[in-house]
């Protein structure tokens, strides 16, 4: 063998010892149960049970030193709790979508609640006391007929109570996707849809909103959308005056399944609407994530022809971000002085377009060609936190004009006028000076 190699032998050697290490952290026949991706959902956040879950990386020191500690705790309760851990190495999004940092990272699930961490001592005694503290709060809960996580008042609900004075602002005004049950408390029925429905809503929140009716206290809503049964679901897409009946499986799954379609089909059409006043730039930007203003040319410039093409383009932009939560005005060239001044448009500038964070009191511009290629990439970039943002110093005032009328713009003749009405007599008698 060449000598020159057998240092490199020697470390390859150590290092495939190292990885066989550790990838046996846990091995097949640990009581540890071995969590990833695709088992998570339905052994962890689905459980009925009180889980530990171990995030750790293999190669931590210190998540070897735990490994035998973790498994005695796994044998002594078994069937009590269920002891699992992740490779949050190998599976690194599901470790960031819970917000691990270090390791090893201990997390405590109980149905109904967000998760606890465990930060007391790595040893089996400790740590099966915390799993029976957690336990014996879930079956308190259950004793007293309170669903799981009912304890947590402070915590919203993931399905919204509706009644009469919340119905309209919260769901008919919405341009949100709702799906509302509408039950009665001694419905057999809904009695055994409610917890398919809670996990539904917990699953889906953020992505499409839930909610319930209890028929007997609203019996005028009932009427409202003619609800003869129950549960009646009713989904509110993005025509809020047609609601349609949910007919499919009253199971979780079939609601989330069905929901997530919906998502895809229900979405409001873009809006590029123009900056008539400040009620526009307060609906249209005031909530938005990031505002888009386009400045125009002048229609005398522009004409209708070239001003609907301009116009057309940022439809086309709105139709490709339509699930971002952003928002597209326009405001033709001069017509918001004082808006233009404070984002540095106007002069020769036309067209030209920011993004603005109202909230955050920041605006970019656009320094590439007013083009669709180069808008898209711009409100990319805008959505990844931006570049060269500017604080925008001060709040615009905006004036409330006339809409465009969709024609080309006249050009105002001024009243014709004689040398001689300006200078009066002088000019007649110049020939007698």
């Amino acid at each position: 063998m060449n000598p020159s190699l057998s240092p490199f032998l020697t470390t390859l050697a150590i290092l495939f010892f190292a990885s066989n290490l550790c990838n046996a952290l846990y091995g097949p026949s640990s009581p540890v149960f071995q969590l990833n991706p695709s088992n998570f959902k339905s052994k962890v956040l689905n459980s009925n049970g009180v889980v530990l879950v171990e995030f750790f990386a293999p190669w931590c020191g210190h998540c070897q030193s735990l490994a035998p500690t973790w498994e005695k705790a796994a044998t002594v309760l078994k069937g009590v709790a269920t002891v699992a851990a992740l490779d949050a190495d190998a599976h690194k999004s599901l470790a960031q979508e819970y917000g691990i940092k270090g390791f090893p990272t201990i997390k405590v699930f109980a149905p109904g609640k967000p998760p606890v961490d465990y930060q007391g001592n790595r040893d089996v005694k400790p740590i099966a006391e915390f799993a029976l503290q957690q336990i014996k709060a879930l079956l308190k809960e259950r004793l007293s007929g309170k669903p799981a996580g009912g304890s947590s008042e402070k915590s919203e609900p993931a399905s919204f109570e509706l009644n009469s004075r919340n119905f309209d602002e919260l769901v008919l005004k919405s341009k949100e996707l709702w799906i509302v049950e509408f039950f009665a408390p001694w419905c057999g029925h809904c009695k055994k849809l409610a917890p398919e429905w809670n996990k539904a809503a917990n699953n889906l929140k953020g992505k499409v909103k839930l909610g319930h009716v209890d028929c007997d206290a609203e019996q005028p809503l009932m009427s409202r959308f003619n609800v003869q049964g129950f549960p009646t679901i009713l989904v509110f897409g993005a025509d809020k005056d047609s609601p349609f009946p949910y007919e499919g499986a009253r199971t979780a799954s079939a609601i989330e399944s069905f929901a997530l379609e919906q998502l895809e089909t229900n979405v409001a059409p873009p809006e590029v609407t123009e900056l008539t006043g400040p009620d526009v730039m307060e609906e249209k930007c005031g909530s938005a994530a990031i505002c888009f203003v386009a400045f125009l040319p002048d229609i005398l410039d522009s004409k209708a022809e070239g001003r609907n093409k301009y116009l057309e383009q940022l439809l086309s932009v709105a139709e490709k971000f339509k699930r971002s939560p952003y928002s597209y005005v326009w405001s033709a060239a001069g017509k918001q002085p004082d808006l233009e001044k404070h984002v540095g448009v106007g002069g020769y500038g036309y067209p030209a377009m920011v993004a603005w964070n109202v909230k955050k009191g920041a605006y970019a511009p656009l320094k590439s060609a007013f083009e669709l290629e180069h808008i898209i990439e711009f409100v990319k970039e805008a959505g990844r936190g931006g570049k060269g943002n500017l604080a925008l110093e001060g709040t615009p005032k905006l004036v409330k004009i006339e809409p465009w009328d969709g024609k080309d713009g006249a050009i105002t003749e001024e009243d014709e006028f004689s040398l001689e009405e300006l200078m009066g007599e002088d000019v007649g008698n110049k020939d007698e000076i």
